[in-house]
């Protein structure tokens, strides 16, 4: 009975030292939206989540090392991907890459918007005013970010508001080097 027992503390503490991946869906503005992911072969699937503007903040629970894309669609909306928030957790050397990508419509100025950890807010994916130079406009662009964090913001809200604003001043944001999507692969 004492083998079962220790057997059964060692599996527990394994489990608790495994990190909950999590995405924070966090409404600049008063409009509900809801937020489609699309995963990549091998991810799990993962329903719609509903982001009301009342709400401060909507947790997404992501399995270990799922890839994927979301797109936020605001109410009343025809339902078609826009700006993409990108991310693969548990990648390479288990950290955690991510991006938000204009490549499918650049002009979708008033969802997604930033993407960035939750305790260190750098470094940020995204644009605090669309457009500019901190997100993926072409595939080869070299642009995601990575960070040993598994909890993430994604702000989504209307062009000029902000969200790391509330939290860092972004003209004093150090910067971080992108990495290009290789990485996310583990190809070099």
């Amino acid at each position: 009975m004492k083998s079962f027992t220790q057997i059964a503390f060692f599996l527990a503490s394994i489990a608790s030292v495994v990190a909950t991946n999590i995405v924070y869906f966090q409404p600049l503005d008063n409009i509900t939206r809801t937020v489609y992911f699309t995963s990549s072969p091998g991810s799990a699937n993962l329903e719609p989540v509903t982001v009301t503007g009342e709400e401060e903040e909507v947790p997404v629970q992501f399995p270990h090392r799922w890839q994927g894309n979301w797109y936020a669609v605001q109410d009343g909306a025809e339902d078609k991907p826009g700006m993409l928030g990108e991310i693969l957790f548990n990648g390479w050397l288990d950290m955690t890459y991510y991006d938000i990508s204009a490549i499918v419509d650049p002009n979708d100025v008033d969802n997604v918007r930033e993407l960035y950890p939750k305790g260190a807010y750098i470094p940020a994916s995204g644009c605090e005013s669309f457009p500019c130079d901190n997100c993926y406009y072409l595939p080869d662009d070299v642009q995601t970010k990575v960070t040993d964090e598994t909890e993430l913001i994604c702000t989504l809200g209307t062009n000029g508001l902000t969200g790391l604003s509330k939290h860092t001043d972004s003209s004093k944001r150090e910067e971080h080097p992108a990495v290009s999507r290789n990485y996310v692969m583990g190809k070099f």
